[in-house]
């Protein structure tokens, strides 16, 4: 089995900063890529951030500046620091990441259950 488990998201005034954590656990080989996508209300499931295992990274536009993700490959973790939240980042924020499970198997995409961030004006 495999887990994705989401902390740090919360409510928090414009302006403002949290910091989103995911750890993967459970029986896996490695980690590939791994990010982090958000859905707001009404809204498509969106890119926010990713990162490779070599710490190339990748963002989406209206983050650039804002937001950064890290990842600690021994602790197989991933983060996204996020500052200077404007309401408009207000979604459930999930995190995925590319397990390759057995030698003879490709790496295939995992998702968490999601935290809500939430950013009042």
């Amino acid at each position: 089995q495999v887990q994705l488990v989401e902390s740090g998201g919360g409510l928090v005034q414009a302006g403002g900063s949290l910091r989103l954590s995911c750890a993967a656990s459970g029986s896996f080989l490695s980690i590939n890529a791994m990010g982090w996508y958000r859905q707001a209300p009404g809204k498509q499931r969106e890119l926010v951030a990713t990162i490779t295992s070599r710490g190339v990274t990748n963002y989406a536009d209206s983050v650039k500046g804002r937001f950064t993700i890290s990842r600690d490959n021994a602790k197989n973790l991933v983060y996204l620091q996020m500052n200077s939240l404007e309401p408009e980042d207000t979604a459930v924020y999930y995190c995925k990441a590319e397990l390759k499970r057995h030698p003879w198997t490709d790496y295939v995409p995992y998702w968490g259950q999601g935290t809500q961030v939430t950013v009042s004006s």
